[in-house]
């Protein structure tokens, strides 16, 4: 089974100082049939204005995950990250992955501080198990580990970051004749959003914001990118 959902589909909103595309329900847009995908909950592409932010909120039992395509976010969380002297600078730029397991509760706030918009891309995954105490990870990607291939960036046991998540999340850039097949085991189901450009996934042509979600695949296969960004998830299904 293949779903292609098209950019123009997603919800949204605009708040001025932060434009928000909603792959799933989120906020103020709900659709019943859009409450996520597997243990997939969010993917908001949100484009943030300078000197503007999310201010401190805080979230519980969700595990999430933030892609930078374009500027500088400052991350600061009642964990001491973003704090003088804490334990990571929270500053995340392109070409990083930032794991937050919100746990038994975090708060946090998101800034961008920098001259121009930044562009990223946030995703939320139902924790393993709910509770326990939160955590953080940031990591640099090799950008030729995304070359023509994809690149493993958050799992449970395993990835640049780890997930409290029964969910793998893979990134790779695809131009040309560069292709790759991710298999997948019995059962699983899987997520492609296209960052940038343009692909041909499983046979169907996906442009930049679209998704495509599946079922009963043996595997995902990328063929014909055009200067294309893909994330590519291997979901379990919510306990």
């Amino acid at each position: 089974m293949k779903q292609v959902f098209r950019s123009e589909q997603r919800g949204g909103a605009n708040h001025g100082w932060l434009l928000a595309k909603h792959s799933f329900s989120f906020a103020n847009w709900y659709d019943p049939s859009r409450m996520g995908w597997g243990v997939l909950r969010v993917i908001n592409e949100d484009r943030v204005a300078p000197n503007t932010g999310f201010g401190t909120h805080g979230h519980r039992d969700m595990e999430i995950v933030t892609y930078v395509l374009e500027g500088e976010l400052a991350h600061k969380d009642s964990m001491g990250n973003g704090e003088v002297g804490g334990a990571n600078a929270g500053l995340i730029r392109p070409g990083e992955i930032q794991r937050m397991s919100a746990g038994s509760g975090v708060l946090h706030s998101e800034m961008n501080h920098g001259p121009q918009e930044v562009h990223l891309l946030q995703i939320w995954m139902l924790p393993n198990t709910p509770g326990g105490a939160p955590g953080y990870e940031q990591a640099r990607i090799d950008p030729a580990s995304l070359r023509g291939r994809l690149a493993l960036l958050a799992a449970d046991g395993g990835g640049l970051v780890r997930v409290n998540s029964d969910a793998s999340l893979y990134a790779g850039r695809f131009d040309g004749a560069e292709a790759a097949d991710l298999p997948l085991a019995a059962g699983r189901l899987a997520y492609v959003q296209v960052a940038r450009g343009s692909v041909t996934v499983n046979g169907e042509r996906l442009n930049q914001g679209d998704g495509l979600q599946m079922a009963d695949e043996a595997a995902v296969q990328i063929r014909d990118g055009q200067q294309a960004e893909v994330l590519v998830f291997d979901l379990g299904r919510p306990q």
